[in-house]
């Protein structure tokens, strides 16, 4: 086995992820879906207090770019909303991999759901069926909720279960997003290709393009991580990837502080090389979502940036260490810390609430130089360019923060 640094496989991976360096030139709508293929799953969350968190995701990777973007590439089906570790984008190219996977594999809170409804209302689901097949596209908010009053299901009125449900059957997809409202429609009219015939695919072969999709997305992954991608089932040891290793689908390599081996995928070939002979070279700063890829496996970040995250929206505030909406701070290779935030966009201010800097680190000049662009970055691309720091940890960072945000603007006059 070739042996990496763990500076390497960190470069390795965020190549992987489209995160090693700052975009070569502006965004194109193209790039959205290009984007998704390459991570392979872009997860949807509707927290909002910067923005939402696939918005969040793509500006990482894409610098500025209009958020009509996403919602104009779902609409024209170069992308497509699925169950996957949880409800996801993907890539269209993967429709037959993900609606295969689901019917048939996958053990998940949303499908459990819709199997119930199936069992239980298949008489109120045909007949929305009908309704949509007669009038066209529909949403939830098409339906009045009966004397104001929902059902047990997150307090969903029933037309909303059933649709939640028959999207989840597969009878339904998401054919586009009004105010991030989803739209619902018949499958075959949102994706005219599942009408033609596709030849049966055995679990045990779906299973292995999903590790392979996720060992590529990943980048360098260790075997226990590969199943959390996409969540699939079992969590993998490293015996399980013996077969891929040896049809050379996966090479099996060693790093630098791990108790077990790390894996590449073939594809990725090249950038192995270059991480190898030291030419990955980590030059982006960002500020991350809270449910990007490369932090929302805890044991993952963990190891791979020494960085322990935890979302704590749906902790307590009186237990919360850091924030309700905590974005990680990554800057040139490393994750140096977190940034609690909230975008006040009727008064055009981004309102740092709270900024800790990783533990055991002392941040140079230069990190705060990169960090304040970062930030400005984002406020300006929110529409809220005034930014105001309320508190940082430690608070003597405050000042020199201040200063460098400060410098950018007398740079940059006209910004």
């Amino acid at each position: 086995m070739s042996t990496l640094s763990l500076h390497q496989a960190r470069a390795l991976h965020l190549a992987a992820q489209g995160l090693l360096q700052p975009p070569a030139r502006a965004a194109k709508r193209a790039d959205v879906a290009s984007c998704i293929q390459r991570m392979a799953l872009l997860q949807i969350d509707t927290i909002h207090v910067v923005s939402r968190s696939p918005y969040l995701v793509l500006h990482s990777r894409l610098g500025d770019y209009p958020r009509e973007w996403l919602e104009d590439t779902l609409a024209a089906a170069k992308v497509f909303e699925t169950w996957a570790h949880e409800a996801c984008f993907a890539h269209v190219d993967d429709l037959h991999i993900h609606r295969s996977y689901n019917r048939h594999t996958r053990r998940h809170w949303g499908l459990a759901k819709a199997a119930q409804s199936h069992a239980a209302q298949r008489p109120h689901l045909d007949k929305l069926l009908e309704h949509i097949r007669a009038n066209g596209p529909v949403k939830s908010s098409d339906f009045e909720r009966p004397e104001g009053k929902g059902g047990p299901w997150w307090g969903w009125k029933d037309e909303k279960r059933w649709l939640e449900a028959l999207f989840a059957l597969g009878e339904l997809m998401i054919a586009r997003r009004e105010n991030f409202h989803r739209v619902y429609d018949l499958s075959e009219r949102v994706a005219p290709q599942l009408l033609q015939p596709v030849a049966p695919t055995s679990e045990a072969t779906l299973h292995a393009q999903l590790m392979e999709k996720a060992i590529t997305a990943l980048g360098i992954t260790q075997a226990r991580w590969v199943n959390d991608y996409f969540r699939t089932k079992p969590r993998l040891k490293d015996v399980d990837l013996d077969a891929l290793v040896d049809a050379g689908s996966v090479q099996r390599v060693a790093v630098e502080g791990w108790d077990a081996p790390g894996y590449v995928h073939a594809s990725h070939t090249a950038l192995l090389k270059k991480a190898r002979a030291g030419k990955l070279q980590a030059t982006h700063t960002a500020l991350l979502s809270p449910f990007d890829p490369v932090v929302w496996d805890r044991e993952r970040g963990s190891t791979l940036f020494d960085f322990d995250y935890r979302l704590e929206c749906y902790t307590p505030e009186e237990k919360r260490v850091y924030g309700y909406f905590v974005l990680p701070i990554l800057c040139r290779g490393e994750l140096i810390g977190r940034l609690d935030a909230k975008a006040h966009r009727a008064e055009g201010v981004f309102e740092v609430r709270g900024l800790h800097v990783q533990p055991g680190l002392v941040w140079s000049d230069e990190h705060i130089a990169d960090v304040a662009q970062a930030i400005q970055r984002s406020a300006d691309w929110h529409g809220t360019p005034q930014v105001r720091i309320t508190q940082t940890q430690p608070a003597k960072l405050a000042a020199p923060l201040r200063r460098a945000l400060k410098n950018l603007k007398i740079e940059r006059p006209d910004a």
